[in-house]
């Protein structure tokens, strides 16, 4: 007689939360349509190997099914990366984190290159001219800054100025900046495919939201065509904020 549990109550659940979950990336990649194609494959392959028992063609897709789990890891590493990381940001995950780090018992704030920043931001969407900020939290962004130019230097507001002005070889590109100094610039970031972003935001927009969906990275961006600042933080935006909105962001986040 067949013996259906708790566990088995529990299994099944467990299973359709992880299915929904991998659904849930794959549609936000545009992937949607392969993930079904590979559901319909393992559904076929069950019935094949264990409902029917067909020795010939379940052994022909018992070793599709080897190789085609290494295939899948290297087709979707993106993805794949991507679900660690959410895992390992999960809320419950980083508390865990800081708990094993110490807390800090003062925030270590230097509000000149807040200033700097703000000031700086402020007078290129007076101006319209495009610039893109990330600010390096917790997640290394080694990688970023190595597809731009290697600067090393403190903030000031000039410097940011002269970066992104208009005629600058390093305009087009982010900048990235890691304890309070700027890393680098001109550098490539991820774009993000979310389907939620507003049309009328641009590649700057779209840049900023896929670095904060991949990091925990703040993504600060002044739009060339409004002159309005917005910021992408955790895979959502903050849209036209004013000088105060991102000074406060800006001290409490960095």
């Amino acid at each position: 007689m067949f013996d259906f549990g708790i566990k088995d109550i529990i299994d099944i659940l467990a299973v359709a939360m992880g299915l929904y979950y991998i659904y849930r990336l794959m549609k936000a990649s545009r992937s949607q349509n392969v993930f079904g194609g590979i559901i319909m494959f393992l559904i076929v392959w069950i019935f094949v190997s264990r409902v029917f028992e067909m020795r010939l063609l379940g052994a022909i897709m018992d070793n599709l099914m080897s190789v085609g789990v290494i295939a899948l890891i290297i087709l979707f590493q993106d993805e794949i990366r991507k679900f660690f990381y959410n895992l390992g940001a999960h809320r419950n995950f980083s508390a865990l984190k800081r708990l094993f780090r110490g807390h800090k018992k003062e925030k270590n704030v230097d509000m000149e290159s807040v200033m700097a920043i703000v000031r700086a931001c402020m007078n290129m969407g007076r101006g319209k001219v495009g610039a893109l900020i990330v600010f390096e939290r917790t997640t290394p962004l080694d990688d970023i800054a190595e597809t731009g130019e290697k600067i090393d230097s403190r903030l000031s507001q000039r410097l940011i100025e002269n970066i992104f002005f208009k005629n600058s070889p390093l305009h087009d590109g982010a900048m990235v900046v890691s304890k309070h100094r700027i890393k680098a610039a001109g550098c490539i970031l991820p774009v993000s495919h979310n389907d939620s972003i507003p049309k009328e935001l641009g590649l700057r927009h779209r840049a900023a939201m896929g670095i904060s969906e991949e990091s925990d990275a703040l993504a600060v961006v002044v739009s060339e065509e409004t002159g309005r600042i917005s910021m992408a933080m955790e895979g959502k935006f903050n849209l036209r904020l004013s000088a105060e909105d991102l000074e406060s962001i800006l001290t409490q986040e960095m």
